[in-house]
């Protein structure tokens, strides 16, 4: 692909590196951006800027948030004894949207997946068991997507969390094998919560 200017080539080659984004719809963001006003861009430049400045991971839940402590954890209305246990910020908003669920949540950061690199201690999973250990934890359930390294992932949480009582469920298999729970309808994703089954059962097929 010819440019014409370098800095056009540059901002495609930037846009370019965002998932799924191939170099022609790249230059067709970057043409969009040359169209806008110039207050416009300013504060998409703000706000992107403010993505890596002003952005923190939740101390309790490692959830995205503004604050040291993100507003689900702060809530007190909130179930502090029961945890979902998700891979990222999205299955965190995937799973509210439903509205179904009350409880607290833990944000992995990822899973398990040895040929992209991601071995257990990549992931928050040690905060999780010190959770857990505490004793005040009645139930954790395991949100992860249906896919062999999000198995792997919950099969490893499940052993980690063997010594303790804690009650450890996984969602309903509404969604299928293989996919990914951010791309789940609501209801279908609310009622693999609300009908969540002991995790030991499924160990047992």
């Amino acid at each position: 692909m010819e440019f014409s200017s370098k800095i056009i080539e540059q901002a495609v080659e930037a846009f370019a590196q965002l998932p799924g984004v191939g170099k022609k719809t790249a230059l067709r963001y970057v043409l969009h951006v040359i169209k806008q006003d110039k207050s416009e861009i300013e504060l998409l430049a703000k706000l992107l800027l403010q993505l890596k400045t002003d952005l923190k991971y939740c101390q309790k839940c490692h959830n995205i948030s503004e604050q040291n402590i993100c507003e689900i954890c702060l809530n007190p209305l909130r179930d502090e004894t029961t945890i979902c246990v998700v891979q990222d910020y999205r299955d965190v908003m995937a799973i509210e949207n439903t509205g179904l669920y009350k409880g607290h949540y833990h944000v992995l950061g990822g899973i398990i997946s040895p040929l992209d690199g991601i071995t257990p201690s990549s992931l928050n999973i040690e905060t999780l068991v010190n959770k857990v250990s505490t004793g005040n934890i009645v139930e954790v359930i395991l949100a992860l997507n249906a896919t062999m390294e999000g198995e792997t992932t919950s099969f490893y949480i499940f052993r980690k969390l063997a010594p303790y009582k804690t009650k450890l469920s996984a969602i309903a298999r509404g969604i299928a094998v293989g996919d990914e729970l951010e791309y789940a309808d609501e209801v279908t994703l609310g009622r693999s919560i609300t009908n969540r089954i002991p995790f030991d059962s499924l160990m047992k097929k």
